[in-house]
């Protein structure tokens, strides 16, 4: 009788476990379709898709926020990557799935004009752009390529001090992809805050 009543609460928190799982991230691996999103409304208060980037020859899509300390350190990187890809066909898509105060619709169009972000910023308090991604940290970084596949996944370089970068996973990523190569890493650990998922 001991041994079923173990065998029973060890069923038991396997199924506590399995419900709980629910409500984390489940995500997309290297090869997969991108999930397609549409009406996120932006900084400029207008509703944005993944097919409005169609022309793009590669999508960056990066999902961050407003309070990560990690994610502001980023912010700067974010430009400079816009502002050189821009001319070759790659379009950089920020989204912020948290629901924090300092996360929010209004405080993220101060932070896009304080910083004169020159991608998209978009708010989704669903969190189902996140979750269909699989976003655990911000910033977490999704390269789709000219079909809409995801190419790469996870960090921008190999550290958050841009004086100590050796290594620019997502600039490498994209240079390979424009040459009709594939990456020469295809997936990183993201760095940063958690996802604050409801």
């Amino acid at each position: 009788m001991a041994r079923q009543g173990k065998v029973a609460a060890v069923l038991a928190v396997v199924l506590l476990l399995a419900v709980a799982g629910r409500g984390l991230a489940e995500g997309v691996k290297v090869g997969d379709a991108a999930p397609k999103w549409s009406d996120i409304v932006g900084v400029d208060d207008k509703k944005h898709g993944l097919d409005e980037y169609a022309k793009a020859k590669l999508l960056v899509l990066v999902v961050t926020c407003n309070h990560c300390p990690i994610a502001v350190l980023y912010e700067d990187r974010l430009i400079e990557l816009q502002k050189d890809y821009r001319g070759k066909g790659v379009r950089v898509v920020a989204v912020n799935v948290n629901n924090l105060e300092e996360d929010k619709l209004e405080p993220m169009k101060k932070r896009a004009k304080d910083k004169k972000f020159n991608f998209p910023y978009l708010y989704d308090p669903t969190q189902k752009i996140g979750h269909d991604y699989g976003a655990t940290n911000t910033p977490h970084f999704f390269v789709l390529d000219g079909e809409r596949k995801v190419a790469y996944i996870g960090a921008l370089d190999d550290n958050d001090n841009p004086k100590k970068v050796k290594v620019k996973f997502v600039r490498d990523a994209l240079d390979a992809l424009l040459k009709g190569d594939k990456p020469p890493k295809t997936e990183t650990a993201a760095r940063g805050c958690s996802v604050k998922y409801d």
